[in-house]
């Protein structure tokens, strides 16, 4: 994409109203505008990287064997109330009538909806294990909306629900959905640290948040330092195995990470003091496991290998898609701008031509952006007649991971230069180098 055919209202101002950094950077790299309070419309760079957050959650949840639908964001008020969530939920709940004087909602989660599906079409324990997921927008009416997409009142979610015979089924998916979330999070360059959470209106008793750590993080987090040693990596998981699954589970669980709410101060003194660690911490996503707590109330129920009718093990996981964006920038960023991780850059490298106009200048960079674009990657050209320096200050504020400089100097010499956003790093190579060192990262990381 060429920067002067794009539509990238970036600011150079800091906007009063943002009181974070990720809704400060957000703002200032054109990435979202505020159409109401806590209510934004994403714009071409913010859009860019939500859906590859979006895709990799996909990826994911595919790997493991679930299966994408989608929803409705409007429900009919009568799943809830037969649930018995619809008064209990609270005033976050938008409440509507139709046309017809129905009461509807705006769906904040979707475990009535999912149950009613499941037991319109499912009546056979051999239907079983089923495991149905889908990403949708979903409103909840904060009564003070702020920072950013972090606490917003619309927002995109991955939703997921299984629906199994036992509760040592239900638990194995449990577990398989801890892989996933992992998988999920390391590829977009976070660590999302499990902790032991409160279910609240979802329900249940087993239930682990992933928080990543930031100043800026809603919950205050007690965890053994030895947690943030663990990597996932790229080790291949037998998603069908319970053992594979469990030991995954008990490595990332084993040692004291909690939030506030469910914080045991006797037993977080357990931990050698030279681990004991507090931060904030912001919930990117959590997993739920609770029972027949659905089923029962709803009718969800399977003839079982015995011929009896038999009410389902039911668990929900959800990921804060639109809210990781908020998430990575908090904890990828520095004074200049955002640091984009590589899975998650909108744009894979950023080509500044130093002297647009200069007919040899304008031939490399032409040259570089087909060879890249060559390769299945995506350049981003600033090709506008702008200073060196201004043209700096955007890609450091919009965060791509790696520049290549051009200019008639460099060129003379016939080098260009790439540069490293994360560290500052610059190293003068030619051309194809350059192209082959960039296509090199982004092959280690497909």
């Amino acid at each position: 994409m060429r920067l002067s055919r794009y539509f990238l209202p970036v600011l150079k101002e800091n906007p009063s109203e943002a009181q974070i950094v990720s809704h400060r950077l957000m703002l200032r790299a054109g990435m979202i505008k505020q159409s109401a309070a806590g209510i934004y419309s994403w714009l071409p760079l913010g859009f860019k990287v939500l859906r590859k957050i979006e895709n990799i959650v996909h990826e994911e949840q595919q790997r493991a064997g679930h299966i994408p639908m989608l929803m409705p964001t409007l429900q009919p008020a009568d799943l809830w109330k037969e649930s018995g969530r619809y008064d209990a939920y609270g005033p976050e709940m938008l409440r509507i009538k139709d046309r017809q004087d129905r009461d509807m909602l705006y769906g904040p989660t979707n475990e009535e909806m999912i149950t009613d599906i499941f037991r319109s079409h499912v009546g056979s324990y051999k239907d079983l294990p089923l495991t149905l997921y889908h990403i949708q927008w979903k409103f909840r009416d904060e009564i003070r909306p702020r920072f950013g997409v972090m606490r917003g009142r619309e927002f995109l979610m991955k939703d997921g629900y299984n629906f199994d015979l036992t509760k040592e089924d239900a638990l194995h998916a449990y577990n398989r959905h801890l892989v996933s979330y992992l998988r999920s999070y390391e590829r977009m360059g976070l660590q999302a640290i499990p902790m032991r959470a409160d279910s609240g209106p979802i329900g249940g008793d087993d239930t682990h948040e992933f928080l990543v750590l930031a100043d800026t993080g809603e919950s205050e987090v007690f965890y053994d330092s030895q947690i943030t040693d663990l990597k996932f990596g790229d080790r291949e998981i037998d998603f069908d195995s319970v053992d594979q699954c469990q030991a995954v589970l008990e490595e990332f669980t084993s040692r004291y990470a909690r939030t506030d709410e469910t914080h045991d101060a006797d037993l977080f003194a357990q931990v050698p003091a030279d681990r004991q660690r507090t931060a904030r911490g912001i919930e990117v996503g959590q997993i739920f496991y609770f029972g027949t707590k659905y089923s029962d109330a709803m009718g969800a129920t399977v003839q079982g290998p015995d011929g009896k009718s038999t009410p389902v093990h039911m668990g929900s996981h959800g990921i804060g898609v639109s809210r990781l964006l908020g998430a990575i920038i908090e904890a990828s960023h520095d004074d200049k701008g955002i640091i984009w991780p590589e899975g998650v850059t909108p744009f894979h490298v950023g080509i500044v031509n130093l002297k647009q106009g200069d007919e040899e200048a304008d031939a490399a960079c032409q040259a570089l952006y087909d060879s890249i674009t060559a390769l299945g990657l995506e350049p981003l050209y600033d090709d506008r007649n702008e200073r060196a320096g201004g043209k700096f200050a955007t890609m450091d504020l919009i965060g791509l991971p790696w520049r290549i400089t051009v200019g008639p100097r460099g060129l003379k010499n016939g080098v260009v230069e790439l540069t490293s956003r994360r560290t500052g790093e610059s190293e003068e190579m030619t051309p194809e180098a350059a192209v082959e060192k960039v296509a090199a990262i982004y092959r280690a990381i497909a």
